[in-house]
């Protein structure tokens, strides 16, 4: 990997991330998240918004036959950062925690089978073109 292509991954890579903060935050804000009088967090919604749709994203990627270098910067770089596994896996662990394994449960399952979905769509819709 070429030095100008690790510093242009690391760029994305920042913009990634914010572009997560930002989602995750304005989802929240839509869905009126807050935190209620026992200190428990409602439904991570903003973070399954981002997962699933880096997903859709990188499917679509992938349905367009992207590879080399513009697959790097874009799948690693930029949706690798945008999507989190570590925040999805602590919410589901904090939902479990507070005794709110249904809601954990629903975390879990619906990241991951909609997930799924969302790859499958995107890479039928990346092979359109």
């Amino acid at each position: 990997m070429s030095a100008a292509l690790l510093l242009l991954v690391g760029i994305l890579g920042g913009a990634g991330a914010l572009a997560r903060l930002r989602v995750d935050a304005a989802v929240t804000a839509r869905a009126g998240r807050r935190t209620d009088p026992a200190r428990r967090q409602r439904f991570p919604l903003g973070i399954l918004a981002v997962n699933l749709g880096g997903a859709l994203l990188l499917g679509i990627v992938v349905g367009l036959a992207v590879h080399g270098d513009r697959y790097t910067l874009i799948a690693t770089g930029l949706l690798g950062s945008y999507t989190t596994f570590s925040t999805w896996v602590f919410d589901s662990h904090r939902l479990a925690s507070e005794g709110r394994r249904g809601a954990a449960a629903l975390n879990v399952g619906a990241s991951l089978g909609l997930g799924l979905l969302a790859v499958w769509l995107g890479r039928e819709l990346g092979g359109l073109f």
